[in-house]
């Protein structure tokens, strides 16, 4: 039986999609597949541009729980059961498997040997595989591992266990399991029982029927149940914007190249199957043209998600053999429409443009501000469109499974919210000339060496672009800088905004986004475009320019030549540059205070700035 919990409808996409492993109150559940969402009160949410790249017939989101009445039979909410399914009683030791016959709503899981009833606990830790499979973890099978095969035949009993805890020892070495049946007595402790040891893969996920499951040979790890490898959410998100006819590529005589090609009629006639592949690996071996190039003209073609090619891809395609989580980028049509003049409000959409207030300004620090920053652009009412295609486990590239695993369904969950926005762009010719630095470059180049060995190199290249550029750090550090500083001054917290970076050089994209999106009708209060107004923008860079000058970690933080996942990050750290994960598009990768001001033999954008406002520091000093 499935629980209704009290969970927020936003919360049903991400943290606590499909897939995803859920601890509330003592108790521990997974959320279930969207084939199992009740079919009433389901809400429709509209993004045409997301479902078009994502092939998919819409989106739903999850009903939404009432709050005196989430847990009782036929409360709406998404679906959670409860796993794992292995409980221990912390009084008697006695574990025991809770079965959804067992199950009752509103009621957690008691001992029935104790008097007074006590109630279980979930155990800690569970198995998990690259091919996205979850399951308990064969406790019979972890006590009696120390037994030979003819031992282990002679105990009859496969759920008379105990969860044991010694005094003599510490740790997971205190801790262990053992076999009660009669004549039995195996046991063992769990002191090396993280990672792999042999056991067999259940092939399935928790809400899947023992008919659904399908023969893993995959190598099963196990991990706690709250272990940061358990899930990974492949989201995708999608603001809703005006209509624009702006082209899905730019290279037209590529374009033209692999229309012209002899396959091409052939893919677009196999799109979504797995011969799908090999033509399209033909056509890029032949023409040259790269996964984005095609997916835009497989989209022109067909009208479906060029995902749909990628056996790694979103929802409702065959899991791969091991390939990495295909996601899409949206960024093309959203940087125009922001560049464009500004479009008639709409519900959802309503820009209006804006300046730093420094036009007067002849003296710096604020002459050469105005010089380094270009439009403004403040979104008074923005609408954004967050989805889940599917997930992976046990490490990012792992195979996805969709959020539909019995593969039927054409839609995916999602959920909209409503917030306001703050678009800032450079100085394209500033940029240009700066980017052109020979010692920026060579900067940037150890930068891309790192990415290029690093196993987030796919997802990070879908934000990036084929090659790592200059611009691209630059312009996340600021936005990260800027997140930071406007959290000391607009009312929201780090937490609530949120980046989006628009620094594809091939696309001629050189700003950033940086917003709030609530899930409530109204959105959000207007404290972030208030802050974007003059002159509270421009005194807000400044402050943020002095600030970023300086970190409290410093010298260590400045002249550190790698640091973060994957060596990612050189100048940043979480006393200057980094956010939370929900704020950041690239998980605090590529990130380099030194390229907005300036160190480590590198020019900064924004070093003219702090030199100037050092020197009117001073100046001001001497006159007093």
């Amino acid at each position: 039986m499935s629980r209704t919990l009290r969970v927020r409808q936003s919360q049903t996409v991400v943290p606590f999609g499909v897939g995803a492993v859920f601890d509330i109150q003592g108790e521990s559940f997974v959320a279930t597949g969207i084939g199992d969402w009740p079919a009433r009160g389901r809400q429709r949410i509209e993004s045409a541009r997301l479902a078009a790249r994502l092939g998919v017939s819409g989106f739903h989101a999850a009903p939404a729980t009432v709050n005196d009445r989430f847990d009782v039979p036929d409360a709406p909410g998404a679906p959670y059961i409860r796993f794992p399914s292995w409980l221990f009683c912390g009084a008697c030791r006695r574990m025991k498997r809770w079965r959804i016959a067992d199950e009752k709503p509103g009621q957690p899981p008691r001992c029935p040997s104790c008097s007074p009833a006590r109630t279980l606990a979930p155990m800690r830790f569970v198995q998990i595989c690259q091919a996205g499979h979850l399951s308990d973890v064969d406790w019979w099978f972890w006590a009696h591992s120390r037994r030979d095969a003819g031992e282990r035949r002679g105990c009859g009993e496969r759920e008379r266990l105990r969860f044991q805890v010694s005094e003599r020892a510490s740790g997971l070495e205190a801790l262990s399991v053992v076999c009660t049946a009669k004549g039995c007595g195996a046991g063992r402790d769990l002191l090396d029982i993280l990672g792999t040891h042999g056991m067999r893969c259940s092939g399935r996920n928790p809400w899947q029927r023992a008919g659904d499951a399908v023969d893993c040979v995959r190598p099963v790890q196990i991990v706690q149940r709250t272990a940061g490898n358990l899930y990974y959410p492949l989201t995708h998100s999608a603001l809703d914007i005006p209509e624009t006819d702006v082209p899905a590529h730019t290279d037209d005589a590529r374009a033209d190249e692999v229309r012209a090609h002899h396959l091409w009629v052939p893919l677009c006639q196999v799109v979504g199957t797995p011969r799908a592949v090999m033509y399209r690996t033909i056509i890029q071996e032949d023409t040259g043209a790269d996964e984005a190039l095609l997916d835009a003209l497989l989209g022109e073609e067909t009208g479906e998600a060029a995902l749909s090619d990628v056996p790694s891809g979103g929802a409702g395609t065959a899991p791969d053999a091991g390939g990495g989580a295909a996601r899409l980028d949206l960024s093309r049509e959203e940087w125009a429409a922001f560049t464009a003049p500004v479009p008639p409000a709409t519900r959802d959409f309503a820009l209006r443009e804006t300046t730093l207030g420094l036009g007067g300004e002849t003296a710096d620090p604020w002459a050469a501000l105005g010089r380094r920053f270009g439009r403004i652009v403040l979104a008074d009412r923005l609408r954004e469109v967050r989805a889940l295609s599917g997930f992976t486990r046990v490490s990012p590239d792992a195979t996805v499974v969709p959020v539909d695993t019995a593969r039927r369904l054409k839609w995916l969950p999602a959920v909209e919210v409503f917030g306001e926005g703050l678009l800032l762009t450079l100085n394209r010719t500033a940029l240009t000339e700066w980017e052109d630095d020979r010692d920026v470059r060579k900067h940037v180049a150890g930068m891309r060496a790192d990415l290029d060995r690093s196993f987030q190199k796919d997802r990070l290249e879908t934000l990036t672009g084929a090659e790592l550029a200059p611009r691209f750090v630059l312009l996340h550090t600021l936005a990260h800088l800027l997140i930071r500083q406007l959290s000391f001054e607009s009312g929201y917290t780090t937490a609530s905004l949120r980046e989006r970076i628009y620094a594809r050089p091939e696309q001629d994209q050189y700003g950033i986004l940086v917003y709030t999106a609530a899930g409530d009708a109204e959105g959000t209060l207007g404290g972030l475009v208030r802050q974007g107004e003059p002159p509270r923008l421009a005194e807000t860079l400044l402050r943020m320019t002095e600030a970023a000058a300086w970190c409290s970690a410093d010298p260590l933080c400045a002249e550190h030549t790698g640091q973060g996942f994957g060596n990612l990050n050189r100048a940043a750290c979480h006393a200057c540059a980094l956010l939370p994960e929900t704020s950041c598009e690239t998980g605090n990768t590529l990130l380099d205070r030194a390229l907005v001001v300036g160190g480590a033999h590198v020019p900064g954008y924004l070093e003219t700035i702090v030199t100037a406002a050092r020197a009117a520091a001073a100046d001001a000093l001497e006159q007093e």
